[in-house]
């Protein structure tokens, strides 16, 4: 299963121009003001565009789509949580936090509520927030270098990894600000340009298939490489035409198979006629096209409780995003609070247009790169769909340049995500925010999540990141929320809530990374725990708050003017 024969000198040509943009982002970089927040002088236009390249990570440009086509419409909330966690916080976090005049989110915690306790907290929950968004990035890459170049994993998490710490160490967020501007750009025409090409072809078809009640059919004699060990479920008999080990018992010709599961060996071959209907691996629904067109009718892979898990990923991601650390600490970069609420509008504006196409590559992966469903990498949608669908040179130019932007999503999302970790290890583990101290902190921050990745194979990027932001949700959104507005809060409320859901939805990410899916209540709420861990976090806030009075700081008074007031007051934070 590979791609274009012209992506891999698009990748080629991708990194060499992020180095290139990144060596010139260098000859700014001089203080540690700059390594950290650009010497907030990032103006809101150059500043939304770089948000939005860094926001737009494996999970957009890849995850959405193959999410929508395995579950239809119950997953479109990604993108919409995606999108409309930028409202949050154009209301309730932009303007005061670039008011506040941190450095990082354990800055802040410190600067609102004076515990050295608490900053180390947040600084623990920062790491880890990092490394677990960072992860699927790296994976995204070695899907993306596999898929269009035949190489092994391993390869491209080790590029993206190298590059994105040699940009951040050398750098900082002088440097990527550039980065990642130029890629949002990048990645908007990768998509847009071949998804036009895609609906012409579509149309021209004639087909409507997608409305049909029957499950998704080989739309031509498709021959299928088998890359790990896989489990599929035959609702109906099918016959093929098999070279490898299949149900334990090595085949080499005609088969047929019967309903029910079947095993098929890494390295096996399997090829299907045309119109034969697609076995589904074991961890999907065989659904038909009217069910996967349903909104509630999968709960996005838990139709026991659609509605709850619907609601749950919702909440993550619509919370999540304003608690995500790669991305507050761009806030901090604008010259004031009006800059920093201009800069977020601008943000919803890029994101809703880039997030229409996705969904349009995920609904057309059925019809053409059905195979997916039976080998479960549905990551490989977007990649694969213009040489599926088009096909030729034009197939091939258009994969290429698919190829490329997906590559541009995992460096500028994996800068962020350094720049971010990296900041808070040189601040308050391993330095104490000299520039020497950053450079060591990059490279640590770079090299712990390569290794975890080299371990992890076949997570959904999508899945992966949605349970980061289940992460930020219940830890730093209502640290962020009660901080900025609620004059109650104090160091031991904040600590508590942030123990509180931190610690449970972050139980409930590796449980459901390391321990596979489970059914009933329990499977859903360690599926989608946001539902639960985020009240847990502000209950948990507010009451430990309430019990420790007393040690609300003293000048609470003159904090919440700083948050608040507008800069041509001339209030600042001493």
């Amino acid at each position: 299963m590979t791609g274009s024969p012209y992506a891999l000198p698009a990748i080629a040509l991708v990194t060499v121009a992020t180095l290139l943009i990144g060596a010139y982002g260098v000859r700014f970089a001089r203080t540690t003001s700059d390594f950290l927040v650009a010497s907030r002088t990032v103006t809101p236009g150059w500043n939304a565009s770089a948000i939005s390249g860094e926001y737009l990570s494996a999970a957009s440009f890849l995850g959405v789509a193959g999410l929508v086509m395995k579950y239809g419409a119950d997953v479109l909330w990604y993108p919409v949580g995606f999108t409309a966690g930028y409202l949050a916080m154009l209301l309730f976090v932009a303007a005061p936090l670039r008011r506040s005049g941190a450095f990082t989110l354990p800055d802040f915690a410190e600067a609102r509520l004076g515990s050295r306790r608490l900053r180390l907290i947040c600084a623990g929950f920062v790491v880890l927030i990092g490394w677990l968004y960072l992860v699927p990035q790296l994976q995204g890459a070695g899907l993306t270098l596999g898929t269009v170049t035949g190489a092994p994993y391993w390869l491209g998490a080790v590029v993206v990894g190298v590059v994105v710490t040699a940009n951040v160490a050398t750098g900082g967020m002088r440097s990527i600000t550039f980065v990642q501007a130029f890629q949002y750009w990048l990645k908007l025409t990768a998509l847009a340009v071949p998804a036009f090409f895609l609906l012409l072809v579509w149309r021209g078809g004639g087909t409507d298939s997608l409305t049909a009640d029957d499950v998704p059919v080989f739309p031509a004699e498709t021959t299928v490489d088998v890359q790990v060990d896989v489990t599929v479920t035959v609702v109906e008999p099918v016959a093929l035409v098999a070279d490898g080990l299949v149900d334990g018992t090595a085949v080499d010709g005609p088969l047929r198979w019967q309903p029910g599961p079947h095993d098929i060996a890494k390295g096996t071959e399997l090829t299907f006629p045309v119109g034969a209907p697609v076995p589904h691996a074991d961890q999907l629904d065989a659904l038909d096209n009217a069910t996967w067109a349903i909104p509630l009718s999968t709960g996005g892979g838990h139709p026991e409780f659609p509605l709850f898990a619907t609601y749950s990923l919702i909440l993550a991601t619509f919370l999540g995003t304003m608690g995500l650390p790669h991305v507050l600490v761009r806030f901090y970069t604008n010259p004031d609070g009006r800059a920093a609420r201009r800069t977020t509008l601008l943000v919803l504006g890029l994101l809703g247009v880039f997030y229409l196409l996705p969904t349009v590559y995920g609904a057309l992966g059925r019809l053409y790169t059905p195979q997916l469903l039976l080998t479960g990498q549905t990551d490989a949608a977007v990649l694969l769909l213009p040489g599926a669908a088009i096909g030729g040179l034009g197939g091939q130019l258009l994969g290429a340049l698919v190829a490329a932007g997906a590559f541009a999503a995992f460096l500028s999302t994996s800068s962020g995500l350094l720049v971010s970790v990296a900041g808070v290890l040189s601040t308050d583990v391993v330095g104490r925010g000299s520039v020497r101290s950053f450079r060591r902190a990059a490279a640590v921050a770079g090299i712990v999540p390569l290794v975890l990745t080299l371990q992890v194979v076949s997570l959904d990027v999508s899945v992966v990141v949605g349970l980061a932001f289940a992460v930020a949700a219940s830890t730093f959104c209502p640290l962020l929320v009660l901080g900025i507005w609620w004059r109650g809060l104090t160091d031991a409320g904040a600590a508590a809530g942030l123990l509180a859901g931190g610690m449970l939805s972050t139980g409930a990410v590796l449980i459901t990374v390391l321990g596979g899916a489970r059914g009933g209540w329990l499977g859903v709420l360690l599926a989608q725990p946001a539902a639960l861990t985020v009240p847990v976090a502000f209950f948990v806030m507010v009451v430990v708050s309430r019990l420790t009075a007393r040690r609300v700081p003293s000048d609470i008074g003159r904090i919440m003017v700083v948050l608040h007031a507008p800069e041509s007051l001339g209030v600042r934070r001493p």
